[in-house]
């Protein structure tokens, strides 16, 4: 039994996005991820942080949906920035169940237990939500309450560790979001992993440990679309 992560997966088999346009690392990344995710097994677990499709309704993203269940084991997913088909927690497991992802479920205010960890996840908040002249007070603040909701839902699971996991890195180069970075810190967290930096801008990522916390990215792109073995 094993547990893996990895981010930014941009399925698009049905919204006509797909990432190969931008050449480099993402030409053929349909194939590179399905042969990532052949290691996968029916008793393991995968964590995707965020924009794991491109469509922009539950059943333009029905395709891709069904691609993740091809492959065994089951699937947590956390709310990217550009999950778009992203909806109320009822009517994603709805859909999932009416349509046969029964290996699909949901990190996001909420706590799952793997072993003697328990899986935290939230979308974060990102600078780039600040230089779009786009900061809100209240969406931000909400993100703040949706980690220390998670990180509490993994603390009932009275396991050894809590694990985040977050689709907008809490670091990066020239940033830090301390409100995050604080509340993960005063709940013990050890360990954080996260998406969204694409291309050149992993060379900014911010990787290792920061005030007793190790962060790794996992940006689809950034490992080579392997989904990286964390427990």
């Amino acid at each position: 039994m094993a547990l893996y992560a990895i981010g930014d997966l941009h399925l698009s088999f049905s919204a006509n996005k797909p990432m190969d346009v931008f050449g480099g690392a993402w030409e053929g990344y349909t194939e590179k991820l399905r042969q990532g995710l052949s290691v996968l097994r029916e008793e393991d677990t995968l964590i995707l942080c965020g924009d794991t499709s491109w469509g922009m309704t539950l059943e333009e993203a029905k395709e891709d949906f069904s691609f993740l269940e091809s492959f065994p084991g089951k699937k947590l997913l956390v709310k990217g920035n550009h999950d778009y088909w992203w909806t109320t927690a009822a009517k994603m497991r709805r859909f999932f169940h009416e349509n046969g992802f029964y290996h699909l479920d949901l990190l996001h205010n909420n706590a799952h237990r793997w072993e003697e960890l328990a899986l935290c996840g939230t979308r974060g908040w990102f600078y780039e939500e600040d230089d779009r002249g786009s900061h809100d007070e209240k969406v931000f603040l909400r993100e703040c309450l949706r980690l220390e909701t998670t990180i509490a839902a993994g603390e009932a699971l009275d396991t050894r560790e809590r694990v985040c996991f977050l689709h907008y890195p809490p670091l990066y180069e020239g940033y830090r979001c301390d409100e995050l970075v604080d509340i993960m810190t005063r709940h013990g967290v050890r360990r954080c992993y996260y998406g969204h930096l694409h291309g050149h801008a992993h060379r900014r990522a911010i990787e290792g440990p920061y005030r007793g916390i190790e962060y790794t990215l996992i940006a689809a792109d950034y490992v080579n679309f392997c989904p990286v073995r964390v427990g």
